[in-house]
């Protein structure tokens, strides 16, 4: 197939890793950045644009009828080796797990907290993904992107990046403006161990273990074993990850609140706010293991939404929709969904 040709009526069920059906009116692959002009010359002549990465924290429709680019652009390069850091260019088709298992054993430790969870490169400062203790935006220098209605490439610093908690300047950008291409990170040395997490400290690996001796490897397995024994393999059930962000309340709210649920989990914030945990908030309105039909709450982590079958954007919306009513009524916090939910 030509790199710039576009297939038509592709079925992009395997795609996601919620498994919703799903058809793209529209799709093309994207391996070489010789091909992006043709991405806005599509746009200019009144298409719109998706962008799918690895699929890991989309909510996908029945059907979409926008031109579909999925990003397989590939690269992994040393850029610097300064006394202070690691600089490393990675291509934004890469998966972002075999990245961090690959870094590792180049000797470029400081992204094993963030081991084992699932989608693209590309795709994760978009997010902002975050793990046991680390946000990627701690890790990156600089990241990349096509302005997709412009056809113009800008590298931005990470200050530019408007990044926040499950949240970037490319996410509030919305679909079809921002296609990152690369990402730079910026790990430090010495290398240091991330522990912080409550379940990081209690691992049998690690526990009793002096903190100069731990080794990124250890913190590798550990995060793996954890996410594993957590959350479902989107392989077996469909699923993306957490379905809703912690909510972030101020203090005074939360002391009201702690006032009628004494066991509330809540993670104090820097800026004096705090962080509820969502699981915790879903769990206690009785959600947790509940099945609607094809879709449900996964039965040992109640962030998890899971499509037990061929399920739709409809149904799986409509349990989150239920979901967010009941934590409002009960504690009077509102949740956000986490995935971006592509329109028709």
């Amino acid at each position: 197939m030509p790199l710039s040709s576009i297939a038509h009526a592709v079925d992009l069920t395997t795609l996601n890793t919620l498994g919703l059906v799903c058809q793209a009116e529209q799709l093309m692959d994207l391996y070489d950045l010789s091909q992006l002009p043709k991405v806005t010359e599509y746009v200019r002549g009144g298409m719109q644009v998706v962008v799918l990465g690895g699929g890991s924290n989309v909510v996908l429709p029945a059907r979409i009828s926008r031109l579909v680019v999925r990003v397989q652009l590939k690269g992994i390069t040393l850029a610097l080796a300064r006394p202070d850091a690691w600089v490393i260019d990675v291509a934004a088709g890469e998966n972002w797990h075999d990245f961090v298992a690959s870094a590792m054993t180049q000797g470029w430790d400081g992204l094993e907290n963030l081991a084992l969870i699932p989608g693209s490169v590309g795709a994760a400062p978009v997010q902002n993904i975050g793990a046991y203790g680390v946000e990627l935006d701690s890790r990156i220098e600089s990241v990349t992107a096509w302005h997709i209605p412009e056809g113009r490439m800008v590298t931005f610093k990470r200050e530019d990046c408007g990044f926040n908690y499950r949240d970037s300047m490319f996410k509030r950008a919305g679909l079809g403006h921002w296609l990152i291409v690369s990402v730079r990170f910026c790990l430090p040395r010495p290398w240091r161990a991330v522990l912080g997490y409550p379940d990081l400290v209690r691992h049998p690996g690690l526990a009793g273990t002096a903190m100069e001796e731990v080794n990124a490897r250890q913190i590798f397995d550990a995060v793996c074993e954890i996410r594993r024994t957590k959350l479902p393999d989107p392989a077996v059930l469909g699923n993306a990850g957490s379905f809703f962000k912690n909510p972030v309340i101020p203090a005074s709210q939360f002391e009201t609140l702690k006032q009628h649920f004494a066991g509330i989990v809540a993670y104090p914030q820097a800026d004096q706010s705090v962080k509820l945990a969502a699981g915790w908030l879903i769990e206690q309105c009785g959600w947790k293991g509940r099945r609607i039909g094809q879709v449900g709450v996964h039965t040992r982590q109640a962030l998890v939404l899971v499509n037990y079958g061929q399920a739709t954007a409809v149904e799986l919306l409509a349990l989150a929709q239920s979901i967010r009513q009941s934590v409002e009524e009960k504690f009077g916090v509102e949740l956000e969904i986490e995935p971006v939910q592509v329109p028709a």
